[in-house]
């Protein structure tokens, strides 16, 4: 699991990836899911399995729960 930091160095969120690259599970700093991208069909979805919009989408929905 990766930390993802903002430019100044706040801990944001967090980024996994599953094996062999099926699906990226994006956390807010409080470790809540945010969103899934599955690279296989190139689809990202929300907490709740709505679609987003193709391709990966998981930075939008960091920043909007962030309020940027």
């Amino acid at each position: 699991m990766r930390k993802l930091y903002d430019v100044n160095m706040q801990p944001i969120g967090y980024l996994q990836e599953g094996e062999a690259g099926t699906r990226r599970v994006l956390y807010d700093r409080n470790r809540r899911v945010l969103g899934y991208y599955y690279p296989a069909s190139d689809k990202t979805y929300d907490r709740d399995m709505r679609p987003v919009g193709r391709g990966d989408l998981l930075a939008g929905l960091l920043a909007s729960k962030d309020g940027r």
